[in-house]
């Protein structure tokens, strides 16, 4: 990962803090690596080699790793250490389930409470979804489609909310990965996601909520059973990641 990938604090991110602690930047690197495939399903987590490619210290990764045990994004298996967690189909939906609640209930508050700066976030993120789509790249729409709904979460103004989006996003992709040798999306992702932004800026709850359950249900038959879902799409074999992360830059910490 490029220094210049950490700027933009977008999906699957947390919201910016004025000075982010070692951990906090430690935290964000691993899971951001997990989102991207650098650190892939099921891969063990080599303390002193990530330790030393982020240019850390073993104290502060050790309690970075930890808290991504709490989060459910890496796990600890005795005499064996910590590797990335695999989502295998059997609890794909049982975290949809988890994200549907998260994404509806945010839905309603944004539909009372969004700023209109806030409704306006969530149409520039569809833009990127519509130039994604146009791309044909899947990763590119599979990026801009999580940011999306992460976008919608975010106009509720509800730090929890947006704290447990953040960890579903990331678990979402490795879902993707655990099923799958390639990374697919809709063909059609920006249409189908279009009545979400719509309902949205008309305030219509309950039409918000109808549409994103629906485009939640169908994400959850794709991954469950994609020789099943009548959908077209595209697919992207696992990339290869780079072979190494580079280091936190000193400048974070100021």
């Amino acid at each position: 990962m490029s220094p210049a990938s950490r700027a933009p604090l977008t999906a699957p991110f947390l919201s910016p803090v004025t000075r982010p602690s070692t951990v906090d930047l430690i935290a964000r690197e691993l899971r951001d690596a997990i989102y991207s495939g650098a650190l892939r399903v099921g891969s063990p987590i080599r303390e002193v080699e990530i330790a030393g490619q982020l240019g850390v210290s073993r104290g502060p990764f050790r309690e970075a790793a930890q808290r991504l045990v709490q989060e459910g994004l890496l796990t600890a298996t005795p005499g064996r250490g910590l590797s990335v967690v695999t989502i295998g189909r059997e609890r794909i939906p049982a975290l949809y389930a988890a994200r549907t609640s998260v994404e509806t209930t945010a839905a309603r508050l944004a539909v009372a409470t969004a700023s209109a700066a806030d409704v306006a976030a969530v149409r520039t993120a569809y833009r990127a979804l519509v130039e994604a789509g146009d791309s044909q790249d899947a990763r590119r729409i599979g990026d801009a489609d999580l940011n999306l709904h992460w976008a919608l979460v975010a106009a509720s103004g509800n730090p929890w909310l947006l704290r447990w989006m953040t960890t579903l996003i990331v678990e979402v992709r490795v879902a993707s990965f655990t099923v799958s040798d390639e990374y697919a999306v809709r063909a059609d992702s920006a249409a189908s996601h279009e009545e979400i932004v719509l309902r949205l800026e008309e305030r219509d709850a309950d039409a918000l909520v109808a549409a994103l359950t629906t485009n939640l249900t169908e994400a959850v038959a794709r991954l469950t059973a994609p020789q099943e879902a009548d959908v077209e799409t595209l697919e992207e074999p696992h990339p290869v990641p780079p072979p190494r992360l580079d280091p936190i830059e000193p400048s974070g910490l100021i």
